[in-house]
């Protein structure tokens, strides 16, 4: 772990050091300072946009075809799934909702928020082994700590005092 850090110091004060390579300006021989362009952001999928907006107003059945189309049109779209089954989990169908977290995690193993979310369903439906699984995921996931790891810690130590999680 010592040398693990003293490697990333040493290679962050080289690229402070060195404004170039820190830039992408590798020394490839061309002499140019240049920066590359950065590609253009991927446009949001408006029925993604609305299918989120209507699950942050809790209104779960509305978003699930608008998010069930944004996963129509973007298959790879590991954010769409995990909306489709935190919608789904809180309309009250927490064993459906694993199809759409596992579709979610299938496309990005390192989904924070689908980590998160399956750990929950896995509580609710009161499968704890699964949703320590899921929260050491998140451990290794998450270096410096983050929102979901925490989130799903204080929800399984919930669980472990009694505390049955709901919709």
């Amino acid at each position: 772990m010592r040398t693990t850090f003293i490697l990333a110091l040493a290679s962050l004060a080289f690229g402070l050091a060195n404004p170039a390579l820190a830039a992408g300006g590798g020394g490839g021989g061309g002499g140019s300072s240049e920066i590359a362009p950065a590609k253009p952001a991927k446009p949001v999928d408006a029925s993604f946009a609305q299918g989120k907006a209507l699950v942050e107003a809790k209104r779960y059945q509305e978003a699930m075809p608008l998010l069930q189309q944004a996963a129509a049109r973007d298959p790879k779209n590991a954010d769409a799934y995990n909306l489709m089954g935190y919608a789904t989990r809180k309309s009250g169908d927490a064993n459906a909702s694993l199809q759409y977290y596992n579709q979610a995690l299938a496309i990005d193993p390192k989904h924070l928020g689908a980590h998160e979310y399956v750990g929950e369903a896995y509580l609710q439906l009161g499968r704890l082994p699964e949703a320590e699984q899921h929260l050491a995921r998140l451990d290794s996931l998450c270096t410096f700590g983050c929102t979901e790891y925490r989130m799903l810690k204080a929800a399984i130590a919930d669980y472990k005092a009694g505390k049955r999680p709901t919709n």
